[in-house]
């Protein structure tokens, strides 16, 4: 089952909710997307981190519900 780029918007901002959040079906699908998140809670993390804080919001669904996710992730720049 795959999942919709809503859940996954409103599944990043539960855990970060100042992240601006824009997501792209690559494929159109629903298995295969781009997301772009930018929240203040990166500033001063690894790219590494940045990425693994938005696995963590994603509950487990990354590579069961959820196939690809092709991920940026930036602090704000002030």
């Amino acid at each position: 089952m795959a999942m919709d780029a809503r859940e996954i918007e409103s599944m990043i901002k539960a855990k970060l909710p100042d992240a601006k959040v824009t997501i792209e079906d690559l494929r159109g699908d629903g298995d295969h997307y781009a997301a772009e998140v930018v929240s203040a809670a990166f500033k001063g993390k690894s790219r590494v981190q940045q990425h693994q804080i938005v696995y963590e919001a994603l509950q487990g669904n990354m590579g069961t519900q959820l196939h690809a996710l092709a991920l940026q992730t930036s602090a704000p720049e002030d």
